[in-house]
């Protein structure tokens, strides 16, 4: 049977997760109420390189979740029309608006996830409040506005024994082969395109974790663990993970802390914060158990 053409359509529809953000906006409105904006993008994927951006301003008393369901509802909509289909996973990290949301999100059978793996997210957020917002009448520049350098005060907590691996080593690899991730045998992990303007040649840093009879465990405890990014806190490795997770992967000698420091400050300035943790059963395996793409970005109150 030749399939319709509606058929053919909605098989051509291009998959994507999303990322939201529900919040007030540095801006005052003629009213004199702080602006309330909802703003969606697609996650960046090799599937779909291309990215949905969707945005609509909230009336100030209308802040609930009756309101996002329905603006959720145009969205879903809008994406379609534009050849994507309905996301199956949401991702949000504003706490504060955590009820909001996932009520919204389950009203439509969407799953949701408190992860601060959006990377794309803060790239948008990033961009309206530098190009967009301060050109806006009722630009407010201070206390309003989104803090970018915002910190998790957490402590951190250590791995788990059984998720520490027998081993493990720093290493860089190139922008080049970050881009051919694409082809590698992956069982757990998540990778995405690299932006096109940074240099094939720049090295990024990133953890290795080896265990030659536990790697596929280890990699599904780390797949739900939503990696964001490794920073060097004093003399001690950290991963921040999902919504305000800290661990402690392990302690580093002076030396050592100071040169990995150096090396995660040089990928953030030329490969816009890219790092990567890998996890093997052996140094000299070409697959990996998990391997994820992160980004040291900065994040927003």
């Amino acid at each position: 049977m030749i399939p319709s053409k509606t058929n053919s359509f909605q098989l051509d529809l291009k998959n994507s997760d999303w990322e939201l953000d529900f919040y007030s906006r540095p801006i005052i409105e003629k009213n004199g109420k702080k602006r309330w904006e909802l703003i969606i993008s697609s996650t960046k994927s090799f599937e779909s390189p291309e990215i949905f951006y969707w945005n609509k301003i909230c009336p100030a008393n209308k802040v609930n979740s009756i309101w996002l369901t329905s603006a959720l509802k145009e969205a879903i909509i809008e994406a379609e029309q534009k050849g994507w289909r309905k996301p199956e996973k949401v991702r949000f990290w504003r706490s504060s608006m955590k009820s909001i949301i996932k009520k919204s999100l389950e009203n439509l059978e969407l799953e949701s996830l408190v992860s601060r793996r959006t990377y794309t997210l803060f790239e948008r957020l990033n961009y309206l409040e530098n190009d967009i917002y301060p050109k806006e009448k009722g630009f407010v520049k201070g206390v309003l506005a989104p803090n970018f350098t915002a910190q998790i005060a957490n402590e951190p907590k250590p791995l788990p024994e059984a998720v520490r691996g027998e081993s493990l080593t720093f290493s860089e690899i190139s922008i080049r082969d970050l881009r051919a991730a694409q082809s590698w045998p992956i069982e757990f992990g998540d990778i995405f395109p690299v932006e096109e303007h940074i240099k094939d040649d720049h090295l990024i840093p990133g953890l290795r974790l080896f265990s030659k009879n536990r790697a596929i465990a280890l990699a599904a405890w780390f797949s739900s663990l939503e990696p964001v990014k490794l920073l060097i806190d004093k003399d001690r490795l950290i991963l921040e993970a999902l919504e305000n997770d800290k661990w402690l992967v392990t302690d580093l000698p002076p030396n050592e802390a100071q040169e990995l420091h150096k090396k995660f400050i040089t990928s953030k300035s030329n490969s816009s914060g890219y790092q990567f943790i890998s996890i093997q059963t052996t140094p000299y395996i070409e697959k990996f158990a998990g391997f994820w793409m992160l980004k040291d970005v900065e994040l927003i109150n």
